[in-house]
């Protein structure tokens, strides 16, 4: 198992699964907290990467498009510090932030897992029932419904209307966005396709200010997205029915017709066997895991593996 313990956070990787639990340090971000423990399965992730800085590091995991309702809805318009796939890590445990990356990536490369698009999500989102409030109002998702619930600060054109429930099934899409600049954010919830009005008089959205609690209006929108189709799925196809010129109750010709012969097997490839390096790179590891092999012989080793295949 490979782990790293810092301020920001503690990672653990078992071979399986990047394990995230948020740091107690008053400067991780409240979203982050708010989110607490992340299990990131092997297969929802394209890559890890540890950039070295002059004073901290930063470890990130990179997600595969479509796995996280969590990045669908926020992309990169979370800052680092709200970024819960990023670690700060202290000069001094570059070392083993790089012993991390490797352990993850020699994962990826002996289970060959795919970086591109997923059909599905891979991560369950924010947990349930939840509630944020910022901005110009409270938001509610229980698994079923939406509520969103209004303050003071709410224009009265909106919060005159009471308080807006949703149906799930009666949301067709989610947008939130952190205000930038002069320009305000929101977490809209859209019910049709026309155009909406400004998040300051729509009761399907909450205006939000750029105050610190913004971001966790994220959370929200990444439960409800969780639950709503993926994007990337595929629709079935429709059958399609062969052309003939010949009556219904004719027996097709090539009902009877033999099976095609199955194409001919590639013979295996010349020079070393795929999957004899693939098992050595595992053996290698559990050697070091155990003790048996230094750090340093690891390291040697795995790179004369990985240069022959």
């Amino acid at each position: 198992m490979a782990e790293i313990i810092q301020k920001d956070g503690t990672w653990t990787f078992d071979g399986g699964t990047v394990r995230i639990v948020p740091g107690r340090d008053k400067r991780v971000s409240l979203l982050r907290k708010s989110l607490g423990e992340v299990a990131v399965p092997l297969g929802a992730l394209a890559g890890i990467t540890f950039e070295q800085g002059r004073k901290s590091g930063r470890l990130r995991l990179r997600l595969r498009d479509g796995a996280d309702p969590l990045s669908r809805v926020a992309g990169s318009k979370l800052n680092d510090g709200s970024d819960p796939y990023r670690l700060t890590v202290e000069n001094d445990r570059a070392g083993v932030a790089e012993y991390f990356v490797d352990e993850v990536r020699n994962s990826l490369l002996l289970d060959e897992i795919d970086s591109g698009p997923t059909e599905r999500y891979l991560l369950p989102g924010p947990s349930l029932p939840i509630t944020m409030s910022a901005g110009d109002g409270t938001a509610t998702f229980d698994g079923d419904q939406v509520r969103l619930e209004w303050n003071w600060k709410t224009e009265e054109s909106k919060s005159s209307r009471g308080t807006t429930t949703l149906a799930l099934g009666d949301v067709e899409a989610v947008e939130w966005r952190p205000s930038a600049g002069m320009e305000n954010g929101f977490l809209r919830f859209r019910v049709g396709r026309g155009n909406s009005p400004a998040p300051k008089y729509d009761p399907h959205a909450v205006e939000l200010y750029g105050f610190r609690k913004d971001p966790l209006m994220a959370l929200v929108a990444a439960a409800v997205v969780a639950r709503l189709p993926h994007p990337n799925a595929h629709a079935p196809e429709p059958t399609l029915l062969a052309k003939t010129s010949e009556p219904a109750d004719a027996v097709p010709t090539h009902a009877n017709a033999p099976a095609p012969a199955p194409a001919p097997t590639p013979s295996p490839a010349s020079g070393d066997d795929h999957d004899a390096l693939l098992r050595r790179l595992r053996e290698l590891g559990e050697l070091h895991q155990a003790g048996i092999l230094t750090a340093e012989e690891f390291t040697t080793a795995k790179q004369a593996v990985l240069k022959r295949l």
